[in-house]
């Protein structure tokens, strides 16, 4: 339950945090003049600091969203941001990788400690996502914005359908792990709390996973989205790995393979702190909220709430990029 005083303690943080966002975005934007009219695309007529501000406050709520829906924020924010904020695409798929970055470092630890996510599962997977996210950066950031906007609409349709049809599996019957994984050592136990013991797992058809995290590496690195709404199916439903540690793990991926694609970013000049600071701070809060709702939300009302968006937010983009809906 929420008391008076840890209601009035949460608003004198968001004040304080919005107080910060609009002195850093002020002297940002007084130092370089230029680079924030870049970010923001012509025609708008709203006045810059409007921006920023409503980064902030769609974040707090896409923070909420994404913690009851079960999904990585940044699959959410770069269709939605790039589909209805005036803000250039490579700036919002630069912002994107980092909101889906620091709410993965953020909840890393604690599952790392909690025995939830492995390492052994998740290096191998990684070091491939992570090579393959550095190729998708670049081939995004060379092709033309109207391309990329049409190609990221039809990927976020794709992701709405793998999400109608995709099942979930809490403990998968592996019958024998396969020979890639024995030699990489990739197994482990862990305490399942609902059922009182320990579960030790194995894993199999390894070596079609990690063709398959070529692609989500790609994928991830191109349009700027976590790619948690990937990596858990390919890891709990074809590999086999147990559903909670599937989940643990693949945050624990994407603190690495989203690290590793926002490098390319940054070292192309599209990162922002007009645009990273307010979308950081929002879902970070937005989340703390998120967690104490889920205790009463309903999952299932949730997850097609997150599913109508996706799909508005896709055709949105796919008829942006096709230039029919500007």
């Amino acid at each position: 339950m929420i008391t008076k005083k840890r209601a009035f303690r949460f608003f004198f943080i968001a004040l304080v945090f919005l107080t910060f966002i609009i002195v850093i975005s002020s002297a940002f934007a007084a130092a370089e003049p230029s680079t924030t009219q870049e970010v923001v695309e012509k025609g708008s007529r709203m006045p810059w600091w409007v921006w920023p501000l409503g980064l902030f406050v769609f974040t707090f709520v896409l923070g909420i969203v994404a913690v009851l829906g079960g999904v990585g924020g940044g699959v959410l924010y770069v269709p939605i941001v790039s589909g209805f904020f005036p803000f250039h695409l490579d700036f919002v798929r630069a912002t994107g990788l980092l909101v889906a970055l620091s709410t993965a470092l953020a909840a890393g630890p604690g599952l790392l400690k909690r025995n939830l996510a492995s390492l052994r599962l998740a290096m191998p997977t990684a070091l491939i996502a992570s090579a393959a996210s550095i190729g998708g950066a670049l081939v995004g950031l060379a092709l033309p914005t109207n391309v990329v906007q049409t190609l990221l609409g039809a990927t976020i349709i794709m992701i709405v359908f793998i999400m109608l049809s995709a099942k979930k599996s809490d403990f998968p019957d592996v019958q024998k792990p396969d020979a890639l994984s024995t030699a990489l050592g990739i197994t482990g136990i862990y305490h399942e709390e609902s059922l009182g013991k320990d579960i030790e797992w194995h894993i199999h058809r390894t070596p079609l996973a990690l063709l398959l995290f070529i692609i989500i590496g790609f994928m991830a690195g191109m349009f700027g989205l976590g790619a948690g709404w990937a990596n858990v199916p390919v890891l709990n439903l074809l590999m086999g790995a147990p559903l909670k540690v599937s989940v643990a793990s693949s945050v624990f991926l994407l603190s690495i393979t989203d690290t590793t694609a926002a490098w390319v970013f940054i070292n192309k000049g599209a990162v922002l702190p007009l645009m990273v600071v307010p979308s950081i701070v929002g879902v970070m809060l937005g989340s703390r909220i998120g967690v104490k709702i889920l205790v009463r939300a309903k999952p299932k009302a949730i997850k097609w709430m997150v599913i109508g968006l996706l799909a508005l937010s896709g055709v949105r983009a796919l008829l942006k990029g096709l230039e029919i809906w500007e």
